[in-house]
């Protein structure tokens, strides 16, 4: 019996393979198309993401791969947000094509052990008390497998969702964008966002001498799909937009996409467990979709593992839900919000777009706020006793820079809990406070406490970087007793 069977080989799945290898646990990554995509539907790489392979070792290899751009657009907004003041060693979001992407994190994986099948489709599958049973469709004919967990990260029409039960609702697609990647014979200076009374166009020049156009038109708000995308129609809405197509043609990919905005009611149903767009799906505004798909990869990981192992808390599981459902809602809102910027044609749309234009221009807080919570950075997850919690419980950890010279990033690339003791000396945890099993600890004084940082005596960080307790530096050095248990 497979320990861990996951279905899919986008980012999501390839990895959550990885964690889940570097938890030590076996895991075979079932895929239906035989070779991967060489189109890109994300570009966009965000802050919180870069962190994250950062933690694992890998942010060098990515950032390396593409191209940071300090500045990111909210709704198509002509003023953008200025990513340089947010706290984070990568204050940017990372251009780089989905291809590229995937074929990073396959290398990784399999680097760490994952089994990755190609050309391998889910047909159904059934859950018993201890087991799923997994009905494929290989290359040389179906077959069963069984795995103690299957996690479905098969995109927006996921099978597993379907098999297993979990409802899927929301709204349908009501409006229609466009995508194009072509060749220009006189391409523009720059990236170009215009979003006006006529409709609206996005230009990213691309690698390999490609441009992607995205786009979307006041007659595209029906629910009927308008059929195949032509060069010439992208060539008339650029047009009608911009004044000028660039010359463009040799399209590689023309494709659409809809507003259709759906949610998992459940991320977990039993051992069937759902991540990325096979748990939220929306309209790619903001580029979001990639990056909280990857963020529910690394909070599953640990936990499922420890769930395998027998050394998971009561419950911890669960948590994946009751964490990562509340941020995929929240995902929901903003594309929403960013569409309804975006489709905004009448005069009083436009007014609305400029009002708020000048509040990103002219209000720093404004924009760092839209920043942060486009870029992942503000996301805290709840505490089991609110009341009585730590303020940075539930907070990511930033890259602390510690006295000695070196940060704290470097500590996570195990992937292990991590105690991390500001007084500059290992405490024993007080009593009522228990790490979980194969927890790290670290002794060292920060180079610039600053803030809740300055008090902080001890925190113990989550494997996925966010903070499971924290105490202040009076309450660990006298070893205050509570009553508390880390998960």
């Amino acid at each position: 019996m497979e320990e861990i069977v996951i279905v899919g080989a986008g980012p999501t799945g390839l990895w959550l393979a990885a964690e889940l290898r570097l938890q030590g646990t076996s895991v075979t990554v079932l895929e239906a198309q035989e070779e991967r995509s060489p189109h890109s539907k994300a570009l966009t790489v965000h802050p919180r993401t870069v962190e994250i392979l950062g933690m694992r070792g890998l942010a060098d290899d990515f950032v390396s791969a593409g191209i940071p751009l300090p500045t990111g657009h909210f709704g198509g907004l002509e003023a953008r947000m200025d990513f340089r003041g947010l706290e984070t060693p990568y204050p940017f979001t990372l251009f780089l094509p989905q291809a590229r992407t995937e074929e990073l994190l396959e290398e990784h994986a399999h680097t760490r052990g994952a089994h990755i099948r190609r050309g391998h489709r889910v047909t159904n599958l059934e859950q018993a008390a201890q087991a799923v049973r997994v009905e494929v469709e290989g290359p040389e004919g179906p077959y069963i497998m069984e795995a103690r967990y299957v996690v479905g990260c098969d995109g927006t029409r996921s099978q597993v969702r379907e098999a297993s039960g979990i409802s899927f609702p929301g709204t349908g697609t009501t409006i229609w964008g466009w995508l194009a990647d072509v060749a220009l014979d006189q391409p523009p200076a720059g990236p170009i966002s215009t979003f006006g009374a006529e409709g609206g166009v996005m230009a990213v020049p691309m690698p390999g001498g490609l441009t992607r156009f995205v786009g979307i038109a006041p007659e595209d708000h029906h629910a009927d799909h308008p059929g195949k995308l032509t060069l010439q129609e992208v060539r008339t809405k650029t047009i009608r937009v911009l004044g000028t197509d660039f010359g463009m043609r040799d399209p590689s990919w023309l494709s659409r996409f809809g507003n259709a905005t759906r949610q998992a009611s459940a991320y977990r149903e039993g051992r069937v467990l759902l991540a990325g767009d096979a748990a939220h799906m929306h309209f790619p505004t903001g580029g979001v979709g990639l990056n909280v798909g990857f963020q529910d990869a690394t909070n599953l990981g640990w936990k499922l593992a420890a769930t395998v192992h027998g050394t998971a808390a009561p419950g911890l599981l669960d948590t994946y839900h009751t964490e990562r459902h509340p941020v995929g809602a929240r995902l929901l809102d903003s594309t929403r919000a960013q569409t309804a910027l975006m489709t905004a044609y009448s005069g009083e749309g436009q007014a609305l777009r400029a009002f708020l234009a000048d509040m990103v221009r002219e209000l720093p807080d404004f924009s760092r706020t839209l920043a942060e919570r486009l870029g992942g950075l503000d996301v805290r997850y709840p505490s089991a006793d609110p009341a009585t919690a730590h303020p940075l419980t539930g907070t990511r950890v930033p890259d602390l820079a510690f006295a000695d010279g070196t940060s704290l990033f470097p500590l996570l690339n195990g992937g292990r809990h991590l105690l991390l003791d500001l007084t500059d000396t290992v405490h024993a945890p007080p009593e009522g406070f228990t790490l979980p099993h194969g927890s790290h600890r670290h002794a060292a004084r920060l180079a610039r406490p600053q803030g809740q940082w300055a008090t902080t005596g001890a925190v113990l960080v989550r494997p996925d970087g966010h903070i499971a307790w924290a105490l202040d530096d009076g309450a660990w050095v006298t070893s205050a007793s509570g009553s508390r248990t880390s998960v």
